[in-house]
């Protein structure tokens, strides 16, 4: 077995790349400008084959795998899956789509989607023909409710803070009521007191 490399994709490997979607039939126009979705294997530091990874959102798609060299086919797709886990952790994917056939996929943690599953599916790739095949990374579900929880429990926090602050606001205005009533009744007490004081006889 060849010594194997995994890369990301450079302007240099496009001449290898185009033939290579040239011999799949595949569209090389439209996948030269998503040059950076493919990672690229070397066998023995030469070009052998590339795979596709387009991250939509919360998922992902294998897309347009081929190789130059088959016997290096499986090897690959190993060494492959190990950086797409990876990266599909660094962008926060949820779940990984593929209308890839190999029988690596499967043995590797994806299933048909059920039609459930395919109302997820992005919009964008509706339109793709094929049977789809996913892999689920994360609860998606669990991971909506433990938001929703962590919401509730930062709504139910900031009320409590809220009320707190209106509290003690309510505290404060009463304080100040009190001292101006007290400064007020001073006040008054004093202007009588000096009214009697020069209203009295010799004085």
């Amino acid at each position: 077995m060849p010594q194997l490399n995994i890369r990301r994709a450079t302007v240099d490997d496009l001449p290898a790349l185009l033939a290579l979607w040239e011999a799949a039939r595949l569209p090389g126009a439209e996948l030269e400008s998503r040059l950076t979705e493919f990672q690229v294997v070397e066998a023995d530091g030469r070009f052998a084959g590339a795979l596709g990874l387009q991250v939509l959102r919360q998922h992902a798609r294998l897309h347009s795998e081929d190789y130059t060299d088959f016997s290096v086919a499986e090897a690959a797709r190993e060494a492959f899956w190990d950086r797409i886990l990876k990266m599909c952790a660094n962008h926060g994917v949820f779940r990984i789509w593929t209308l890839e056939t190999s029988p690596f996929w499967p043995r590797w943690g994806f299933h048909p989607a059920t039609p459930e599953q395919l109302e997820r599916l992005p919009e964008e790739w509706k339109s793709l023909e094929g049977n789809w095949l996913t892999l689920e990374l994360k609860n998606e579900a669990a991971i909506a409710q433990a938001l929703t929880e962590q919401f509730s429990g930062f709504m139910d926090t900031e009320k409590k803070q809220t009320e707190h602050l209106a509290a003690q606001a309510r505290r404060i205005r009463t304080i100040v009521t009190v001292i101006f009533f007290l400064i007020g009744f001073a006040s008054f007490g004093l202007a009588v007191w000096m009214y009697l004081h020069r209203s009295m006889p010799g004085r």
